[in-house]
């Protein structure tokens, strides 16, 4: 074959490539979104759930990259093709499976940490460890040369990283949004088949001999001493780098979602908005190198200073974010912008604001990184690389390596770090190890390069802002004297004064208000006013406190279980709960009738089999991330099959379509407003005075107070029956979250 068509053959792999890099990232994100029925959307089970989506590539990796050496160029093209068509077969039978037999049949399954994290391993094995062969697979079956190996692979890995970065900004801007989840998998699947059958096309002219099969066990040939001016290092070296390597780069993504998540005020674009910058940059980082590869004669010092720049970078460009003083041209923009209370909308006028949180946010902080982490990868390969043969192989167990490093980045940065030492800590620990790897290189190399390295390590290290600085500064700059953070894995959580009232601020966006407004008061009190006897009663989701201490209100009540993902916020509010004027506060935490459970109420109310008299939800936006969890047909029906005979639920409709959805579920409801229904199966009767005297009782005027207690008896006085939706009515579902996505669109907030 001719170089000419071996170059034109390699274009034509890089596009179907691309197009399996964009499936595998459409396949994650709504995964992501469909396991997290089965064990919630606590960082515990993120976590989890992408360890173990990690752990798949990396075993497939390893396997590929064994048997890839045992095939010639041709067979390898073809093993490449039937892994996309069989992951295209998987991706099309994956709602009913993950969702509609997974979630909806074996919840036993999903019971306790380990065993959660078992079932969904071997669920997503055997999609993972095929997209884990592929880039083995195709390596082994283009590479004709070991000095085209770097540029070959570097191409194809880029290719794929650039579909991958495509994928993640498509599937919540648009898939998602327009398709929904079952139709983003589909458009996946389709991508995969696509790449399958020109893999097909591909392999028919492909030589069957282009060398020799290696067995399994061959030994690793050391580089031509000529290549470089180095002296080779052995491979298991570069693997243990590479791992290394991988860690920190999980670690940073898990931090960068964090700062960016607060950035966007929890929108439900933030974390495919994030993947796609990361893999833009990635992708970016290994073309340029690609191209250089082959010239390098240093690729130890090369590598190892990408690897160390990696985190010199972000942490140089986060110290800088909080230090530079508020009124520095763009930090003047990011403190007034973290003074508003919700995120970005894609009208004319906020047009520029998408692009500065979404674009040039991500791309001043850890852009310059993940390029540094792309550009690494074709110089290990320069370094690594020994022959046609054994490419595959060893692409298989480097990227095996990594992913492994990144698996434990995850878990450890995600279930251990954040909730240790917050972000900041994170990034003071990352500076750390960067520091012992500067050293390394320093011995190793003799160049003074990584002294300057270590140095700026250190400095940036014990210097960065701590993690009180770092919020408050992304809120806009509130007063730090009297404004309180708390911070867990799973959010983070504000209060900044206002007045002679407190904002509760929940991963940059606003939640409530200290003292209790009425709004979230209404949602628990109605349930609890109308109900004769409401023993037991639930309540999903803390903020504040407010909605669930308004639902404890009735002194029949016994039992009240309040699920919360955050630690941060119960501690918040025990923190201000002895300050003048949160007398609430103080009551509803010292309520002996209260339990503060840490785990998405969604997926215990699925799991528990426990029934409640009363189940309300803590009203939150539409566009948060995962929200439509908590506004979906699913959720009410759920709902209504944890109620016990009798049972009420207050719903926040704010838009059509969760009052349709709420509606569709339950068959009687009562309006107190448009937006507020009193929702549940029997058939529920308007006594206005019978509810009224309720609310002239001591008990509650003393619980509510007077003025509080005449906002909630006026809206009693405007119960009416509410009107049916029409049979059409457009609703929320599971697997189409309209109103999740759609907030942005909109001409309003």
């Amino acid at each position: 074959m001719s170089r000419a068509t071996h170059r034109r053959d390699i274009r034509f792999a890089t596009a179907f490539f691309f197009l399996s890099g964009a499936a595998a990232l459409v396949y994650q994100v709504a995964w992501q979104r469909l396991l997290g029925l089965t064990t919630g959307i606590a960082v515990h089970s993120v976590a989890i759930i992408t360890a173990a989506f990690m752990a798949g590539l990396g075993i497939g990796s390893h396997v590929g990259g064994v048997l890839s050496a045992r095939l010639t160029p041709k067979k390898s093209l073809i093993a490449f093709a039937a892994i996309e068509l069989a992951v295209a077969a998987f991706a099309a039978l994956s709602v009913p499976f993950y969702y509609g037999f997974l979630y909806r049949y074996m919840p036993q399954l999903y019971d306790g940490m380990v065993q959660a994290a078992i079932t969904h391993f071997l669920s997503l094995l055997p999609p993972t460890a095929l997209m884990g062969m592929s880039l083995p697979f195709l390596v082994r079956g283009l590479v004709e040369e070991r000095s085209d190996a770097p540029r070959t692979i570097g191409l194809l890995y880029g290719a794929n990283a650039l579909g991958a970065s495509a994928g993640a900004f498509l599937t919540p801007w648009v898939l998602v949004r327009f398709l929904g989840v079952t139709g983003a998998i589909l458009t996946g699947a389709a991508g995969s088949a696509i790449a399958g059958i020109g893999a097909l096309l591909l392999a028919r002219r492909a030589l069957d001999s282009m060398a020799s099969p290696a067995p399994a066990d061959a030994p690793e040939a050391a580089p031509p001493s000529e290549d470089t001016d180095e002296a080779p290092q052995p491979l298991e070296r570069w693997v243990w780098l590479y791992a290394l390597s991988g860690f920190v780069s999980l670690s940073l993504e898990v931090v960068w979602f964090r700062v960016l998540d607060v950035t966007a005020k929890g929108g439900a674009f933030a974390f495919g908005t994030l993947l796609a910058v990361y893999l833009l940059g990635l992708s970016t980082g290994t073309f340029a190198a690609a191209r250089r590869a082959a010239s390098i004669r240093r690729p130890l010092e090369v590598f190892l200073t990408c690897q160390i720049g990696v985190v010199v970078v972000t942490v140089l460009a986060h110290s800088l974010l909080v230090w530079l003083p508020a009124s520095f041209p763009g930090i003047s923009w990011i403190v007034a912008y973290g003074q508003t209370p919700y995120g970005v909308h894609l009208r004319a006028a906020s047009a520029w604001e998408f692009v500065i949180v979404y674009l040039v946010l991500p791309l001043v902080l850890f852009g310059p990184s993940t390029f540094l982490m792309g550009f690494g990868f074709p110089v290990l390969q320069r370094a690594t690389q020994k022959d046609p043969v054994g490419s595959g192989r060893t692409v298989g167990l480097l990227q095996a390596a990594n992913i492994a490093g990144c698996t434990i980045g995850s878990l450890f940065t995600g279930l251990v770090l954040l909730d240790k030492v917050g972000t900041s800590g994170v990034f003071q620990c990352l500076s750390l190890v960067s520091l012992l790897i500067a050293l390394v290189g320093w011995r190793a190399t003799s160049n003074t390069r990584f002294a300057w390295l270590a140095a700026a390590l250190l400095v940036l290290g014990l210097t960065f802002p701590a993690n009180d600085h770092l919020w408050l500064r992304l809120h806009g700059d509130p007063d730090p004297v009297i404004s309180l953070v708390e911070e867990d894995a799973a959010s983070v959580t504000l209060l900044t004064p206002e007045g002679e009232r407190y904002k509760l601020w929940i991963n940059g966006r606003h939640n409530s208000w200290l003292p209790y407004g009425w709004l979230h008061t209404a949602i628990g009190a109605f349930p609890a006013i109308v109900h004769p006897n409401p023993e037991d009663v639930a309540v999903v989701g803390m903020g504040s406190g407010d909605t669930a201490w308004a639902a404890s209100s009735n002194e029949k009540t016994q039992r009240v279980v309040v699920f919360e993902i955050a630690s941060s916020q119960p501690r918040l509010m025990a923190r201000v709960a002895s300050r003048e004027g949160m007398s609430r506060v103080a009551q509803f935490l010292s309520d002996k009738r209260v339990t503060i459970v840490k785990d998405d109420g969604r997926r215990r109310l699925h799991a528990d089999g426990r029934k409640y008299d009363i189940i309300v939800a803590d009203a939150i936006d539409t566009d948060s991330t995962m929200s439509n969890n908590l506004y979906s047909v699913e959720f009410y029906r759920l709902v209504k099959d944890t109620l016990k005979p009798g049972g009420l639920m207050c719903v926040l409709g704010k838009t059509s379509r969760i009052r349709a959805a709420a509606q569709r579920a339950f068959p009687y409801a009562v309006a107190f407003r448009e937006d507020l229904l009193l929702v549940s199966s029997d058939p529920i009767v308007i006594d206005k005075e019978a509810w009224l005297e309720k609310l002239r009782s001591p008990h509650l005027v003393d619980y509510f107070g007077k003025a509080r207690t005449r906002e909630i008896a006026d809206f009693v006085r405007g119960a009416v029956y509410a009107k049916i939706p029409p049979s059409g009515a457009e609703v929320n579902w599971d697997l189409q979250p309209k109103d999740e996505f759609l907030r942005p669109f909109l001409d309003h907030p």
